[in-house]
């Protein structure tokens, strides 16, 4: 950045609402943070959608809280978005339908129908490096064209939750290779869509039209639209980095750029996620082969469900955070016989979408407000811990794990997973780390623009810090018992892929 007044903003739109940050990199400090909530649309089928307007309504709700001289100092801006979400828009860039999100399962027959297409799971991983999950935005797609005709006759782009923020910016159509990654139809080994997939989705319509060209991590996706600009308070000629996936910023916003790094994201669905500089394919296709936001790869395994579970259970039980923490905290490790199967999305890794959330061992003295949050705050983290293995099998070993997301803010949560997956756990200072990442990225794209390139490790040791208050090791004892309860958990887990399958 050329003076100290320069700032910029990081915008990560996720499933639970937008969130807004401006940051100052000469004084190293977020001077700005706004927030807002979405609903979601849910049916028993699987289905969950948003509407793409409330996207918008919410950031410009967020920019309307921001002071307006703060807002002229924006030179650059990134953009996070929830991963797989399908935008389809027309010529005009009209939105033509409801948008699907990851965390929709409505599309299990179509993931199968494409892959069929291709001779089954083995050979989509052949073609593209990844079968196809549920939750990928290529199965919506296929989904678009069985039940609504009309809207797909008219699609002329398919674009991904942050490409549409980026297009409202800047009017330009563009995915970078991260988030294009999640899509199912990128071939990541060689950073190209795969005609394999893309015919696919439909043998009578090419819809290689409909995919936006592909951009590198440290370009631009344009500059704001003059009349947007206006609009919105911000200055002409602001940049607006390629963006990504939220998982992918997330990645830059714990210094996750370099090999030997592992993040866990304790979020609504639960990740876990290491950069890579080579393609790292799982043969077992349960390691996600994406590409990172940063030029490399971004090997990473997704569950469906993480602070679901906990969220399901304070719900159901009218309990808040703190107090949550209070009583998981008076139960040890195990729940004392207390298993819980948080299938309430249904399940993307393992591949059950179709199977519900489960509770197992209860008795007369364990029946409790207590036992049932803690083994709901232990069941997200034994949903990760078969990651663990997904990336030895890729030659990838690690000595820490950095936690960030909702669950990352409990030290009970914190020490779980430190317990469970057998690694020190670290967390960085700076908090709302898609947004942050996206601000860095924002950094590094602009340096490149105004011809000062810098590589992006140095711009996130530059400006990320540990907060070794928060740093968590792992106890032997609950180590070696955790170790016993995840046997038992992986037996229920095929038990109960017996009735969903």
């Amino acid at each position: 950045m050329t003076v100290s007044s320069d700032t910029v903003m990081g915008i990560d739109l996720g499933t639970q609402s937008i969130k807004v940050i401006i940051y100052n990199p000469v004084n190293r400090k977020i001077v700005s943070t706004t927030s807002h909530p979405f609903e979601l649309t849910s049916k028993n089928d699987g289905t969950r959608e948003q509407h793409a307007d409330w996207w918008i309504d919410g950031f410009n709700s967020c920019l309307n809280r921001i002071d307006p001289d703060l807002k002229k100092s924006v030179i650059a801006i990134g953009v996070s978005g929830q991963q797989h979400g399908f935008v389809p828009i027309d010529k005009k860039g009209n939105v033509l339908a409801p948008v699907k999100l990851w965390c929709d399962t409505a599309t299990g027959r179509e993931c199968n129908e494409i892959m069929n297409a291709v001779s089954g799971a083995e050979e989509c991983i052949v073609a593209a490096g990844n079968p196809i999950a549920v939750g990928y935005t290529a199965s919506k797609i296929r989904w678009l064209k069985k039940n609504n005709p009309v809207a797909y006759a008219k699609m002329h782009t398919i674009l991904l939750p942050h490409d549409y923020m980026n297009f409202y910016l800047t009017g330009h159509k563009t995915m970078e290779y991260g988030d294009a990654s999640g899509t199912g139809l990128l071939d990541v080994r060689n950073k190209c869509w795969s005609k394999e997939l893309i015919s696919a989705l439909d043998n009578d319509r090419d819809l290689t039209p409909c995919l936006p060209n592909l951009i590198n991590a440290d370009d631009i996706a344009g500059t704001i639209n003059e009349s947007r600009a206006k609009e919105l308070g911000l200055n002409v000629g602001v940049i607006i980095s390629s963006g990504g996936g939220d998982n992918m910023m997330a990645a830059i916003g714990t210094g996750n750029v370099e090999k030997g790094m592992l993040t866990a994201s304790l979020g609504t669905s639960g990740t876990l996620f290491a950069y890579h500089d080579e393609p790292a394919i799982d043969p077992n296709g349960e390691l996600a082969a994406f590409c990172s936001s940063t030029g490399g790869w971004l090997p990473l395994l997704c569950t469906m469900n993480c602070t679901v579970a906990t969220e399901q259970m304070r719900d159901l039980l009218d309990i808040n955070l703190t107090s949550m923490e209070e009583l998981a905290s008076e139960i040890p490790p195990g729940s004392e016989g207390v298993i819980t199967i948080p299938f309430y999305n249904g399940e993307r890794t393992p591949a059950l979408p179709d199977a519900k959330g489960s509770i197992f061992g209860l008795d007369t003295q364990n029946t409790t407000k207590a036992h049932l949050l803690r083994s709901a705050m232990e069941a997200g983290i034994f949903n990760l811990k078969a990651g663990i293995d997904a990336f030895k099998r890729s030659g990838m070993t690690f000595t820490e794990v950095t936690l960030t997301g909702g669950g990352s803010k409990s030290a009970l949560w914190r020490q779980i997973c430190a317990d469970i997956l057998n690694l020190p756990v670290r967390i960085i200072k700076q908090e709302e780390n898609a947004a942050f990442g996206a601000a860095l990225q924002a950094i590094w794209a602009h340096k490149k623009h105004i011809g000062k390139a810098e590589p992006i490790i140095n711009i996130t040791k530059e400006h990320l810090d540990l907060d070794f208050e928060k740093q968590h090791t792992p106890d032997p004892v609950s180590v070696k018992q955790y170790e016993n309860i995840y046997k038992q958990y992986q037996s229920l887990i095929k038990l109960i892929a017996t009735q969903y399958k």
